[in-house]
């Protein structure tokens, strides 16, 4: 897998939720054009992306802002993890509560709690900027 493409209306926001996560920004542009129409399937496309890296360099995340046409909601705008489609990425992190600490600042809040799976991770998912769903996982044992 070569990335995740999430679609978002505050680019910048997104973008510092990713990096406090770990992520790093690799580039940011411009994207327009006919050929990016054919490619997704609309019409008069004008957008900036941004695509960030993990640490590892072997997952990455694509932002998508359109300018033009604007973006279409989904509904419910929070769905709920039983929602049929894409529901979240997960991240591996050193230390769940600290990094639930530094994504809080960038506008994320538990969707329940964290919680132990037997004696091997800790985990939860945050919902971040936009309803973005995101597991965090610590491995314990």
């Amino acid at each position: 897998m070569d990335n995740v493409l999430i679609v978002v209306e505050d680019l910048d926001a997104a973008i510092a939720f990713f990096v406090e996560l770990g992520m790093e920004l690799e580039g940011r542009a411009p994207v327009e054009g006919p050929w990016v129409e054919r490619v997704i399937g609309v019409e008069g496309v004008r957008q900036e992306i941004a695509m960030l890296c993990t640490p590892d360099g072997h997952g990455r995340v694509e932002l998508a802002m359109f300018h033009e046409p604007e973006a279409v909601a989904a509904e419910p705008g929070e769905a709920p993890a039983n929602t049929l489609g894409l529901r979240r990425i997960m991240f591996a992190v050193d230390d769940v509560e600290d990094t639930v600490a530094r994504l809080r600042p960038h506008g994320a809040r538990l969707v329940g709690g964290v919680e132990q799976y037997g004696g091997v991770y800790r985990l939860c998912y945050v919902r971040g900027p936009e309803g973005i769903i995101v597991g965090l996982y610590e491995q314990v044992g």
